[in-house]
C-alpha cells in the first residue's frame, strides 16, 4: 500500500517553502525631490561631503551622491510643486564627530535646532544618543545624529 503524499509534500514544504519566501530586499537609495539640483547639490555635498557618483540619466535632472554603506542619495529636479513638510517625516545620518559637523554647518551658515525647535541647540534621546535637526535647501528636514 503506498504512503500517503500530503505529509511528506507538507514536511517538504515546511523546508523548502521558507527558502523560497525569504526574498532578500535592501535598501538602494533614498529619492528626494529638489527645487534647483545645483543648489541642493551643493548642499549635501558641502554640509555632508557625499561625493558624486555616476549619474545613469544624463539629463541635468538628476544627481546621485554615495551616503556610504552601498547606499545612494538620488536628487531629482521637477517642476516644483508644493509639498507637505514637517520634521516627523526626515532622514536621518548619523556622524562619527558632532562637534566636527556642527563646526561646518556653522561654516556653512546652516541652522540646526533641536527637536522642539530651539535654535542652536542639541537634543540628548533617552539613550544618551546626541541630535540634532537641520533643513536642506527646499525645506526638507534631516536628523544628525552621533549613533554611528
Amino acid at each position: 500500500m503506498k504512503k500517503p503524499a500530503i505529509p511528506f509534500l507538507f514536511f517538504l514544504m515546511t523546508i523548502i517553502a521558507p527558502n523560497l519566501m525569504a526574498q532578500q530586499t535592501k535598501i538602494t537609495h533614498i529619492a528626494v525631490y529638489v527645487k534647483e539640483l545645483k543648489r541642493s547639490t551643493d548642499f549635501y555635498k558641502n554640509i555632508f561631503e557625499f561625493p558624486e557618483i555616476e549619474e545613469p540619466f544624463k539629463d541635468g535632472l538628476h544627481t546621485w551622491l554615495n551616503i556610504g554603506n552601498n547606499l545612494s542619495l538620488h536628487l531629482i529636479e521637477a517642476p516644483w510643486e508644493p509639498v507637505t513638510i514637517n520634521k516627523i517625516n526626515h532622514i536621518c545620518f548619523s556622524v562619527t564627530d558632532m562637534d566636527l559637523i556642527i563646526s561646518n554647518l556653522k561654516k556653512q551658515k546652516v541652522e540646526f535646532e533641536d527637536w522642539p525647535g530651539n535654535k542652536n541647540k542639541i537634543n540628548i534621546r533617552p539613550d544618551g544618543i546626541k541630535q540634532i535637526y537641520v533643513q536642506d535647501p527646499d525645506g526638507y528636514w534631516i536628523e544628525i545624529n552621533d549613533e554611528y
